[in-house]
């Protein structure tokens, strides 16, 4: 299985994966209510939760080689957000689950979108084969931004239910 680098650097952003050092700013942006309005069961309000939330993604990574990441301002070192691909099922498919998710302080500076892309890039170098679907909120027009920015369209036949109501699946596939 292919590893995702150490640490993915684009123009004025750095992803590496998460650490238990990162768990205090993980919970300030996971415990804001804007950053989980569309996926309000993802509301994290106790250090606790986080620190267990972080060994979850350490352990996708253990297993995988790749996983979600804390993506820091490369000009400031400080974590403005996470954003990763990880292995999950819809309607019985195994495919990259690409997910994003950042600080109101980061929004609208397009830090979503550049993070996203260089991993969708990073899975379609390594793994090609693979369907990579970002799962999202009919409602969430933000996020169907950074997907079709990044070159995903809509693609109903991957639509789930998810645990906080409808998720739309955007994908390459046509």
């Amino acid at each position: 299985m292919p590893r995702q680098p150490v640490r993915l650097v684009t123009a004025r952003l750095s992803l590496r994966q998460p650490a238990q050092v990162d768990a205090a700013a993980i919970l300030g942006i996971l415990s804001n209510p804007s950053v989980v309005q569309h996926n309000p069961s993802d509301l994290v309000e106790e250090l606790q939760d986080v620190e267990t939330l972080v060994r979850h993604w350490q352990g996708h990574w253990e297993r995988h080689g790749f996983g979600n990441c804390c993506v820091f301002e490369e000009k400031t070192g400080r974590l403005v957000g996470n954003c990763g691909v990880r292995w999950m099922t819809i309607h019985g498919d195994r495919v990259l689950n690409l997910m994003y998710r950042f600080h109101p302080s980061a929004w609208g500076q397009g830090y979503a979108t550049e993070a996203a892309e260089a991993l969708l890039q990073w899975a379609q170098e390594w793994l090609p084969a693979e369907l990579v679907v970002a799962r999202i909120r009919p409602t969430n027009l933000a996020s169907q931004k950074v997907a079709t920015k990044i070159g995903l369209r809509r693609h109903p036949a991957f639509d789930d239910q998810g645990e906080d109501g409808v998720e739309w699946a955007f994908t390459k596939r046509s």
